[in-house]
């Protein structure tokens, strides 16, 4: 059977983005419409139904974020992906906290564009994963009941609060944890900003799951704004170009 063709909204005010955009998304079997304005696109989207959304953040009218907490309350489950500059941290992690499903910071590469599109519609139309059931990517195995990690099969010896932020992470595989929300799921709301004892424990971590801690294949650092867990198909780009090729080590580009 013929896989159907991601149907994809893009909204961005600059016409050169979206005109740079559409050539290599239609090549590779994507739909593509487009719309200059959080305005335009809530339109659009209320009238057609779409695959995926990639939405700029500074954009004239409503923006990115406001237009991001509409979409949210007639779709909650479209995937949504921001377009983001580099210093936009905040906004990066007030879009995560309002169901954002991930960003691409500009300038961005086709193909890891490409990878974050896929990745948050194969998320979505994946079959519901019971909350107990083990979770294996790559030669990490977690059993959730048994609180259980393995490695290439070997046991992985892990403190209660290692393992309860590797099962955060991994339950939300290729999905970006800001270190809020990842403090609060493992410490409390009250701990929401502790982050530098967050960095010790994925230290400790990556020490035990990644053979190079250095140069991480499974748990990666969205610089400034949290953690993710590298789903299937990004624990493949990330072995094939050596660690490290969609997110920086955390301990050369933020303060240890």
């Amino acid at each position: 059977m013929m896989q159907q063709a991601i149907r994809i909204l893009v909204v961005d005010d600059e016409s050169a983005i979206r005109r740079a955009l559409r050539p290599p998304l239609v090549e590779l079997g994507f739909q593509v419409a487009e719309a200059s304005r959080g305005e335009e696109a809530l339109q659009v989207l209320r009238n057609a139904t779409y695959d995926a959304v990639l939405l700029d953040i500074n954009m004239p009218g409503i923006g990115g974020i406001e237009t991001l907490r509409r979409i949210r309350t007639f779709a909650p489950r479209l995937p949504v992906l921001m377009l983001t500059v580099r210093d936009e941290e905040e906004d990066k992690v007030e879009a995560l906290d309002l169901g954002a499903d991930d960003y691409v910071t500009k300038p961005f590469s086709t193909r890891e564009l490409i990878a974050r599109i896929r990745s948050a519609v194969r998320r979505v139309r994946a079959p519901a994963r019971p909350e107990d059931a083990p979770i294996e990517i790559g030669e990490i195995r977690l059993e959730p009941l048994k609180r259980r990690v393995t490695k290439r099969g070997a046991p992985v010896k892990m403190t209660r609060k290692e393992f309860d932020i590797l099962y955060c992470l991994m339950s939300r595989a290729g999905r970006v944890v800001t270190y809020a929300k990842l403090l609060t799921a493992v410490w409390g709301a009250e701990c929401r900003e502790e982050v530098e004892y967050l960095r010790t424990f994925v230290r400790q971590l990556r020490k035990k799951i990644e053979d190079d801690p250095s140069r991480p294949l499974y748990l990666l650092t969205d610089v400034y704004v949290g953690y993710r867990f590298a789903d299937a198909l990004m624990f493949q780009q990330e072995s094939a170009a050596g660690g490290g090729s969609l997110e920086p080590p955390e301990e050369t580009t933020e303060e240890a």
